[in-house]
């Protein structure tokens, strides 16, 4: 065998790294049940599609037209899959960080830097083309009806493809950094979901959304529109632009992959060079146990760092809801982090409507609501990954570090523990929470001012109007108004949120106690309340919508679909609204109902869950004991 060809197997297909990863992957029960619930979920998406289409007639436009819809929304659903499991895949990938004796021993091979980085990235990155590989049968179906080209199909695998290929890169460039530890798996899923929401974000808030923008280029799922919905959201005409304008407006899907590529090109070269300097973390210096107390750090309370007293602090009468809560505030880093959170969401929520009230002349009621809304479900997302990532590793990290063996000689029952340890966590998260519930509260009050004084906006009243529905009691040019947002939206927000917070705490508690280690715990809380989540926020989604009168009680079923019946109250209750004699009365006491009963029925699945973790714990412990 030629020594050129031998070399080029060795970086990928028969790399020792990658053959490793993708034989010991393969046996992973794990893995199976996720590629499995992938196909499923793609079979019977398409599927119910396919028939609620061709329900509508059976000619052979109506095919084609069904088969073009199915595919869109089935095109839509892979690619958010395929960002949801790349992480999922590569998070053993940005772990291994934390273990330097698993760097050690890879760099005594004769593997070189490049066959160490491009194995990890080809061996982890082997189950996620996999996935994508294994649904083409399912897309090539549809060729069956007609109305879907197959370069498109082609274009869309492609599209994912390189999604994926740069999230498996930057996730081995966080590895070999060395710059993160365990959390960084947290951080890679807040990252990657908080870029794709600020940049989606970004491009419908334009003057003209209904073309591409810069943001195309560079989010998998602007790109996709672009390439599936080019009536609706056009590109420009070819010679219209120059330069990079041309790459980003004219081309934007060849533009994305092309960038994705490079930019893995780039990561994996840095890598490359980084991966046997230890790094680009390099060798901190050891904290100094002496001198003064930095000014930063007395302003939270802390020793100098290194220190070994600090001031006693007075405890709760569950103890381990009390540490639950203080262990988070422990390190000044997490202080920064926690407080910049809520001062920046502050400074944000006030600023919108200081930006709304300077700008009346030229910003619009729909500007307002698209803002807030968007600020609110982002501000919602990052609240609910930290706390799975919190709850995930409550267990799972004490059980790592011998803490458990040490909490289990004690006292306290399991009942205490585990009940302090969700108190404490819900504790530690209802400031959090407070962001995007005050963010809701502070723009519904402000529309309700100028409702009650219109001198208070620029534009008076119409400053704050919106849609003008046409109830089906009403008589002929008679309409209503409709508040830009309901007063009260922050008030059910908070109704719900809290005990769906509690919620996520207990679900990862649960595979927190059940799990060897926290990667795993991390990867199947969010696995598994991101399913819990997405179908009932559909069902509340859709309840809300088609169902008069019971529409709006299940709207507040979930705390993001309660956000956006508490701003597009028109399109999220569209059956009440448009049905009722009194609409928007029905919706806001229904709403404060659905808030009231949902929030009841999810602090009892709490206390379900809590009760069942109670009767396996002592089983669970001692077939884990040991284990780290």
């Amino acid at each position: 065998m030629p020594v050129i060809l031998r070399w080029l197997l060795r970086l990928g297909p028969v790399n020792p790294i990658a053959v490793r990863l993708v034989q010991g992957g393969s046996r992973r029960q794990r893995h199976m049940y996720i590629r499995s619930a992938y196909l499923l979920a793609l079979i019977i998406t398409l599927l119910y599609l396919l028939m609620y289409e061709t329900s509508r007639g059976l000619s052979t436009r109506d095919l084609a037209a069904a088969a073009a819809s199915s595919f869109e929304i089935v095109a839509y659903l892979q690619v958010t899959l395929i960002c949801l499991l790349a992480p999922v895949f590569m998070a053993g990938a940005i772990a291994q960080e934390a273990n330097p004796r698993t760097w050690d021993i890879l760099l005594t091979t004769p593997m070189s830097a490049g066959e160490i980085v491009l194995g990890n990235l080809f061996g982890r990155l082997f189950f996620i083309l996999a996935l994508l590989f294994s649904s083409l049968p399912l897309f090539a179906l549809t060729q069956l009806f007609g109305g879907v080209p197959g370069q498109t199909i082609f274009a869309s695998y492609l599209i994912a493809a390189c999604a994926a290929l740069f999230v498996g890169a930057l996730a081995i460039a966080l590895s070999v950094s060395r710059l993160v530890g365990k959390r960084a798996v947290f951080a890679f899923y807040v990252g990657v979901v908080s870029f794709l929401a600020i940049t989606y974000a970004a491009d419908r808030l334009r003057s003209t959304p209904d073309v591409v923008s810069y943001m195309t280029a560079i989010n998998p799922f602007l790109a996709l529109k672009a390439l599936l919905d080019p009536t609706n959201y056009a590109r420009y005409q070819p010679g219209s632009q120059v330069g990079l304008a041309a790459w980003f407006l004219e081309h934007p899907v060849t533009t994305f992959c092309v960038l994705s590529g490079v930019s893995a090109v780039a990561l994996m070269a840095a890598s490359t060079v980084t991966v046997r300097l230890g790094g680009i973390a390099g060798v901190g210096a050891g904290a100094s146990a002496g001198g003064g107390v930095p000014w930063y750090r007395k302003i939270f309370g802390l020793s100098a760092k290194g220190a070994e007293h600090r001031a006693p602090r007075a405890v709760w009468s569950n103890p381990i809801a009390w540490r639950e809560a203080a262990a988070r505030n422990a390190t000044f880093g997490r202080m920064l982090a926690r407080w910049g959170f809520i001062l920046l969401g502050a400074i944000w929520g006030i600023g919108i409507i200081a930006y709304y009230r300077i700008n009346a002349a030229s910003m619009i009621p729909e500007d307002l609501r698209a803002i807030v809304l968007y600020t609110v479900i982002g501000e919602l997302a990052v609240v609910t990954l930290v706390a799975l990532n919190m709850a995930a590793t409550a267990v799972a990290r004490e059980r790592e570090d011998g803490t458990l063996d040490l909490l289990l000689t004690t006292p306290i029952t399991p009942a205490a523990y585990l009940g302090g340890k969700v108190r404490g966590m819900v504790a530690y998260l209802i400031p959090l929470l407070a962001v995007p519930v005050g963010t809701l509260l502070i723009a519904g009050i402000y529309v309700l001012l100028v409702q009650v004084s219109p001198g208070l906006h620029p534009t008076g009243i119409k400053g704050v109007e919106v849609a003008y529905l046409q109830p089906a009691g009403a008589g002929p040019g008679l309409t209503i108004q409709v508040p830009a947002i309901l007063p009260e939206a922050g008030i059910i927000l908070a109704m719900v949120g809290v005990p769906f917070i509690a919620f996520c705490c207990v679900i990862g508690l649960d595979w927190s106690l059940k799990s060897k280690g926290s990667i795993g715990s991390v990867v199947s809380t969010v696995g598994v309340v991101g399913v819990i989540a997405g179908l009932v926020g559909m069902c509340s989604y859709k309840g809300g919508q088609n169902i008069e009168m019971i529409g709006p009680v299940l709207a507040a079923m979930t705390p993001a679909t309660a956000a956006f019946a508490g701003v597009y109250v028109e399109d999220a209750l569209n059956e009440t609204m448009n049905k009722q004699s009194a609409p928007l009365e029905v919706a806001r006491i229904g709403m404060f109902i659905g808030a009231a009963v949902f929030g009841a029925i999810w602090i009892a699945v709490v206390f379900g869950v809590r009760a069942t973790i109670v009767h396996k714990f002592d089983m669970t412990v001692r077939r884990l004991a040991g284990t780290a």
